[in-house]
């Protein structure tokens, strides 16, 4: 019974263990190199997929502050120093920041999400770049199967 509890609590951990494991295999196992850059795909999705699952926290907001949070009435000192009616005193930071009441706890963390963006962008560079190189080797060894491909440089020697 301990065993289902454990499983069940950590399910997204056993998702993402088998995507990568499908991801895994079909680089090994594969014999075309497109279905091997397929598989480097999958796998580059379940670690992207793990670290934005780690970085999520139930109940928290995106952190941003709005202007009316920060400077609740901006504008209104310039518009008075104008007709001479305003006086002219402007809070410090230390004092919009006292004043604002932020609790941490209430807001995500963005840089796992940033991170992975910058993981994503880099996965499709890679894959880009394998598939270049996989049409080059199509083109100078007529195939893209590694058994042909290394038959024929065997062949070459």
């Amino acid at each position: 019974m301990e065993l289902l509890e454990a499983l069940s609590t950590k399910f997204n951990y056993w998702i993402y263990i088998i995507i990568m494991m499908i991801g895994l295999y079909a680089m090994i196992s594969k014999n075309n190199l497109v279905k091997k850059l397929i598989g480097m795909s999958i796998f580059q999705t379940a670690i992207i997929l793990f670290y934005v699952s780690i970085g999520v926290k139930e109940g928290a907001t995106i952190p941003i502050l709005y202007h009316d949070q920060v400077h609740p009435s901006h504008g209104d000192s310039h518009h008075e120093a104008d007709t001479g009616h305003g006086e002219d005193h402007h809070p410090s930071h230390e004092e919009i920041v006292a004043n604002l009441h932020i609790e941490p706890d209430d807001f995500g963390n963005p840089l796992p999400h940033v991170l992975m963006l910058t993981a994503i962008v880099v996965g499709v560079a890679t894959l880009g770049v394998g598939l270049a190189l996989t049409q080059k080797v199509y083109r100078d060894f007529g195939s893209i199967e590694e058994s042909e491909i290394l038959e024929s440089i065997k062949s070459a020697k």
